[in-house]
């Protein structure tokens, strides 16, 4: 019987791949460089009296030296990431205790408050500034349908993949544009320090967020966070038909009648708690349909084309391979933290606070790290944070372009010189 052709290497789809992953990124960006060049006067103005955790220990002022405000930029940053480590580790505690309903509603809630408050203050500076008619009841209105609808869409209820990746995108917009609020070297500090905290959350063995993916792979549970998840890539064979790709979790209660497989014959990507119960999804996510002949195609992840019968020790030293959590879900979409879209934007707004060219340098960099981890995971198979690579090339571009391709094409630009 034939079947679908599969990928030969992972370079085949990648493109695609990144191009689904990258949209909501560079869309998330270019809303947040909007909304600063808009708003710059405005956040100016009121940076003095914004007040936050990021800068609990030391306030940066113009008189400061150079020196106090790196020194202060690095408490203040120890002190955000003190509180992160610790809030992570009591969310990490909340789920070991299966306390998920709570979470969700405490997630629902912090969505609302974004969308309500955050955004209800934005949407004011807007209306200020465009002179836009509205009376404040419409206008409550308004705004509190949109973050109940926001909610719905994230957590509570099931919507189109589009509505939800819009409410996320509008979510890591608002947070990311109060982050730029924050003063120039708290700002820069900040987001290496997170990214070194990505880094050793994700990889390190007691790291909370491995440990968080760790724990909702051997219960078989989705983690109430925010995280984008993108539309994978469907390939097509040869006679046009279309080879599914996504299969969400709730699959395996529709296809719970189809029977039970044995246990040694596993997916090549390791077990989800019990095989009884998870079957249908285990045969889904190594490729094999039930009453189809179409293979499950994951280009990112794939890593045996052929799907043999697997010993019970081969599943157990398989089971490093289930932390795809934070970068690439077991179905073969892309799933993209919110955080990771928070600091992304952060980055581009600061340096829009700057010059545009930086902008441009920045997006670039920022985007090459995100493929660089892409094609990371593909060749590790293993999970990895997405902040580290894109942020360092974020803060390398940002300060080469300021001291250096800057002056550089100012005087090329003085000169009359074209290159």
């Amino acid at each position: 019987m034939a079947q679908n052709p599969r990928p030969t290497t992972v370079l085949e789809s990648l493109g695609e791949e990144l191009i689904r992953i990258i949209t909501p990124v560079s869309v998330c960006m270019l809303l947040v460089v909007l909304l600063v060049t808009v708003l710059i006067d405005d956040a100016s103005s009121s940076s003095e009296t914004v007040t936050s955790i990021a800068t609990i220990a030391y306030d940066e002022t113009v008189s400061d030296s150079s020196w106090d405000k790196f020194v202060g930029a690095l408490l203040n940053s120890l002190v955000f990431v003190v509180v992160v480590t610790v809030v992570t580790f009591v969310l990490v505690l909340l789920f070991y205790l299966r306390c998920t309903r709570f979470l969700k509603i405490y997630m629902g809630f912090s969505s609302f408050v974004v969308l309500g408050f955050m955004g209800g203050e934005i949407a004011l500076f807007l209306i200020q500034d465009f002179n836009v008619p509205v009376d404040s009841i419409t206008f409550v209105l308004v705004l509190f349908n949109f973050a109940v609808v926001g909610v719905l869409a994230v957590f509570m209820s099931k919507m189109a993949i589009f509505v939800t990746q819009g409410y996320l995108v509008v979510i890591g917009m608002l947070v990311a544009y109060w982050f730029t609020l924050l003063p120039e070297w708290t700002t820069w500090v900040l987001l290496v320090a997170m990214a070194l905290y990505d880094l050793a959350a994700v990889l390190l063995p007691v790291g909370p967020l491995r440990l968080l993916v760790e724990l909702a792979i051997s219960r078989d549970e989705e983690i109430p966070a925010l995280v984008n998840e993108a539309r994978p890539v469907t390939p097509h064979d040869s006679q046009g038909a279309v080879g599914e790709r996504r299969v969400w979790r709730d699959r395996r209660n529709e296809n719970s009648s189809i029977g039970n497989e044995n246990p040694n014959s596993n997916s090549n990507l390791g077990e989800f708690g019990n095989v009884d119960n998870d079957s249908s999804l285990v045969r889904a996510e190594e490729g094999r349909i039930p009453d189809r002949d179409q293979e499950l195609s994951a280009p990112l992840l794939e890593h045996v084309a052929n799907v043999q019968p697997r010993r019970q020790e081969d599943v157990v030293a398989s089971e490093s391979l289930l932390l795809e959590g934070i970068g690439l879900g077991s179905s073969g979409s892309i799933k993209l933290g919110l955080g990771d879209f928070i600091f992304y934007s952060v980055l581009v707004g600061r340096a829009a606070m700057y010059d545009f060219m930086t902008v441009y340098a920045c997006y670039l960099a920022i985007i090459g790290g995100l493929g660089v981890t892409l094609i990371l995971l593909a060749v590790y198979q293993k999970a990895l944070p997405a902040l580290p690579v894109s942020i360092m090339l974020g803060v390398l571009f940002y300060v080469l372009t300021r001291l250096l391709l800057e002056v550089f094409v100012v005087q090329c630009s003085l000169n009359l010189i074209m290159f």
